[in-house]
């Protein structure tokens, strides 16, 4: 598996310096992460990801690396089970997550993103939790998608991933 590689600088570099000063950053401007490249594989199902340039989510490492996935559902996959898809990484070497949010197609903070789940618009990989700049949004999108839930980061959780992989909605 290759992985894409940049140096920290712009926003990624902001990121890491916010970390390592143990600040979270509050984003109001889009994130800088670099761009997968036409060989760069999603960690958890192997898939091209810039074929997928709608959904691209990224895990943004301090040290500059990044591990691009094909959709918000693999990379919560991957950081909820890190010892499985990237042993020799932990979460404490994680600089920032992004997501692409569906309507601006632009790249937002995981942690800051809302989630609609259960909807009728498919990822690469099938359902995913559709990733949304902010409340109203989601709300929207939910109404006009027949979304089921709304979800926060933290309650992304393996169950709602694996009953999106199952087509479980409830």
């Amino acid at each position: 598996m290759k992985l894409a590689s940049a140096p920290l600088s712009g926003a990624g570099g902001l990121v890491a310096a916010l970390w390592l000063l143990g600040l979270s950053p509050a984003w109001s401007e889009d994130l800088q992460f670099p761009a997968p490249g036409p060989k760069d594989t999603c960690p958890v199902c192997g898939m091209f990801v810039s074929l997928y340039p709608d959904w691209v989510a990224t895990a943004l490492y301090k040290d500059g690396h990044a591990h691009h996935f094909d959709g918000a559902k693999d990379l919560f996959k991957y950081l909820l089970n890190l010892p499985t898809y990237a042993p020799d990484h932990t979460q404490a070497d994680i600089a920032a997550t992004g997501v692409t949010d569906y309507y601006g197609v632009k790249r937002l903070d995981a942690r800051a993103a809302w989630y609609v789940v259960g909807s009728d618009v498919l990822g690469p990989m099938g359902h995913e939790p559709v990733p949304l700049a902010t409340r109203a949004d989601a709300e929207e999108f939910q109404r006009d998608h027949k979304g089921k839930r709304i979800l926060r980061f933290d309650e992304v959780t393996p169950t709602v991933l694996e009953n999106l992989d199952h087509g479980n909605f409830e």
